[in-house]
């Protein structure tokens, strides 16, 4: 960590106040984030953690309409909650502000009209859709129609929610407004743009050259294939009446897009911080030696990397340091989807786990040990019920959970319930060995952390636990104490090994307070320590515990999860899942159809079949082709060289969506021009049951080149 950081200022993802979020939204930004600030606190870094509810945008109108109510009505139902439910479940906050706020208005009011001022913004007259019937520009989520891709009758302006591709209002079939239903109309109508093309240049030299080795590939890659793709005039202002008011002349009836909007609500939430507690938010937004890191989750890395610096660098701010953005959490095989009601709400978890039992809290730290160790920090993970109830009983109950507990009973039966002196001409290799397992611990964690690699810090955590584990049952002082009768000097030989696990304890409480804050809270109860103890610097030694000091009665840290619980979840998931509608055959495009089976090609003999070379190759970059709707240009590691394949597939997929991902390659199959672009393999898909095409992808990571066979 470089000297020269004074402070740092960590922000996650504004989440939009339209419902209440799912266990993928904790993974993806706010357990990572706040992993990292209890990192930098127990360091004793000066360091502010913002974020607050998202509270304009017409997700927020549309979810008034489906409940009947008003857009202030609705954040004002779901900031509490949404914030209350991060309280439960750990995620500690400096503050969580609201963009419906007076000081975020001004704030971003301020922004706009600065960068305005100075010529950063151009006005542009485009035609848009607008509903004659409401008197209203139609925003994309109110413009409905069929998708041109799988012909459902009712993808929004902006996506296809059965498919899943993006859509433009231009793309819909027969597209019509959700407020009259009628069709839209046509109308010119200016507005404020951001020229983000007038800025690629310094955009690529500071993504792709000073940060292409410290930020995530994943993110370096999205990024890169939107400048390859080279970037457009983005609006800043849109046609609505829910949102901060575009304060020039000439703007009535406009607001400010929530994609400006949203990201200075950071600037706002710190500045709402200050006031609260008498301080100077300024140099947390102009000082170069103040370290900025956005937590987000990958469908906001085009905002983050390469429109909110662009904005920042125009107003005279300072850029972020790192975006360590996730990929996403799926549950149970499938995407969690809030319109199919496959998900599960940190509401339901929190009512289902923290609430009905004495000690709830620890099975917040449940819930957060499981998400941590399935964190999608370079690829899309998968949260199983099975794999919740593995992770609890298997690691926190009979690793972590179970080398503390059997210390505690040892020290109260064979030491008196003190902590035992440690006799150090009796130390021997076993007991060296856990010193330094002790002593390096620490190093460990806190370069994985610093590297955002936030599973591997967890995992050397637990690993230490498990080096207890081992130490204990190797020291074997339950059998040792039968000998005492015999030999009274084996007490030593008992005092050494409690004292080094009760030290090695005291370290656990430390190394883990990052990612399981109630567990160490306890672990300071039951050892009668303050939570001081906690800060980092204390890691890694083996005098924390005063020889003499009297320590509380064992408590159990963690309980088994049973079957019936896990079954319950998973009952309660499938029976509340929404099936997909299926739609009449007189829809303009027909839907697939279920395959049962596929045509089945001619026999052909094993000779015939190995003569194809199948390899594994990592996807580096993708772009689309100019002029050819279906056509990606993508650059795949193959071990040994990096080929250039032409694949049909745009249809299909954006091409910031599949970079790094894995996929089986015809290496040896004859390059072919496409659009003048010589394609050198082919990737092999397959087409699922609604016609969308589907990476054929190795199940864990396997290095490239690897053959297929």
């Amino acid at each position: 960590m470089s000297n020269s950081v004074k402070r740092f200022l960590i922000t996650a993802a504004l989440p939009y106040a339209n419902g209440l979020k799912h266990i993928g939204h904790l993974a993806g930004a706010y357990l990572p984030a706040d992993i990292y600030v209890r990192y930098l606190r127990a360091q004793k870094k000066e360091v502010v953690f913002v974020c607050g509810s998202d509270e304009h945008g017409t997700a927020i109108p549309i979810q008034a309409k489906k409940e009947g109510t008003t857009p202030r009505a609705i954040i004002d139902k779901y900031h509490p909650i949404i914030k209350q439910n991060f309280e439960d479940l750990g995620i500690s906050f400096d503050i969580y502000s609201r963009t419906s706020d007076p000081i975020h208005h001004e704030t971003a009011q301020a922004f706009f009209k600065q960068l305005n001022d100075h010529g950063d913004l151009e006005i542009l007259e485009s035609e848009q859709y607008f509903d004659e019937e409401a008197n209203t520009f139609l925003a994309d989520r109110y413009i409905k129609g069929t998708c041109p891709n799988c012909g459902f009758p009712e993808a929004y302006g902006d996506q296809c929610e059965k498919c899943g591709t993006s859509l433009s209002p231009e793309q819909l079939i027969k597209p019509f407004s959700t407020i009259s239903g009628k069709t839209p109309i046509k109308k010119a109508t200016k507005h404020w743009y951001l020229p983000l093309n007038k800025h690629e240049d310094w955009l690529r030299e500071w993504i792709l050259e000073k940060h292409k080795n410290d930020w995530k590939p994943s993110v370096v890659g999205q990024c890169k294939s939107w400048l390859d793709g080279g970037l457009q005039p983005r609006a800043v202002t849109r046609d609505l009446d829910w949102g901060v008011k575009v304060p020039v002349e000439g703007a009535e009836g406009k607001v400010l897009y929530v994609w400006f909007d949203a990201p200075i609500g950071y600037i706002s939430a710190t500045k709402q911080w200050a006031l609260d507690n008498n301080k100077d938010w300024k140099p947390y937004w102009e000082d170069k030696n103040t370290k900025l890191v956005h937590f987000i989750g990958k469908d906001n890395i085009v905002f983050h990397c390469l429109i909110f610096p662009t904005m920042l660098k125009l107003h005279g701010n300072i850029l972020p340091e790192n975006v360590p953005a996730n990929e996403f959490v799926n549950l149970e095989g499938e995407k969690m989807s809030t319109s199919r009601n496959w998900k599960l709400e940190m509401q339901d978890y929190i009512d289902d786990f923290i609430k009905k039992e004495n000690g709830g809290s620890q099975m917040a730290d449940v819930l957060r040990y499981y998400l941590c160790s399935i964190l999608p920090e370079s690829k899309d993970s998968e949260f199983t019920w099975k794999g919740f109830q593995d992770a609890n009983n298997s690691e926190l109950v009979s690793i972590f959970g179970n080398f503390v507990n059997r210390t505690f009973v040892l020290m109260h039966k064979l030491c008196g319930g003190k902590v035992p002196p440690l006799n150090a001409r009796e130390l021997d290799e076993i007991d060296e060995t856990l010193i330094s397992d002790i002593e390096n611990a620490k190093l460990k964690v806190e370069n994985a952390i610093e590297q955002y690699k936030f599973r591997e810090a967890l995992f050397e955590v637990i690993d230490l636990a498990r080096k207890g584990n081992k130490y204990m049952q190797d020291k074997q002082p339950w059998i040792v104490a039968k000998e005492l009768e015999v030999n009274p000097e084996k007490q030593k030989l008992i005092d050494n090994c409690l004292h080094l696990c009760l030290q090695l304890t005291a370290n656990l409480a430390i190394l883990i307070h990052p990612f399981l804050p109630f567990t160490a809270e306890k672990l300071c109860h039951m050892m009668k320590v303050v939570p001081k103890m906690l800060e980092w610097k204390n890691a890694g030694r083996i005098k924390l515990l005063s020889v003499g000091y009297a320590l509380r009665a064992p408590e159990l840290l963690f309980r088994k999860i049973e079957k019936e619980e896990i079954d319950f979840q998973l009952d309660k998931l499938h029976k509340g899942k929404i099936r997909p509608t299926t739609f009449a055959q007189e829809s303009p495009l027909p839907a697939s159809k279920p395959k049962v089976e596929s045509e089945v090609k001619s026999t052909i003999q094993f000779e015939d079949f190995a003569k194809i070379d199948l390899k594994v190759g990592t996807i580096l970059t993708a772009e689309k082709v100019e002029k050819a709707d279906k056509l990606l240009k993508l650059s795949v590691d193959m071990g040994t060289e990096t080929r250039t394949i032409v694949s049909g597939i745009a249809m299909h997929f954006q091409p910031q969506d599949i970079i790094n991902k894995q996929v089986v390659v015809v290496a040896n199959l004859a390059p072919r021009k496409m659009r003048g672009i010589e394609s050198n393999g082919m990737i092999l898909m397959a087409e699922d049951v609604d016609g969308k095409l589907q990476f054929v992808s190795p199940n864990v990571v396997i290095n490239n080149g690897a053959e297929v066979r």
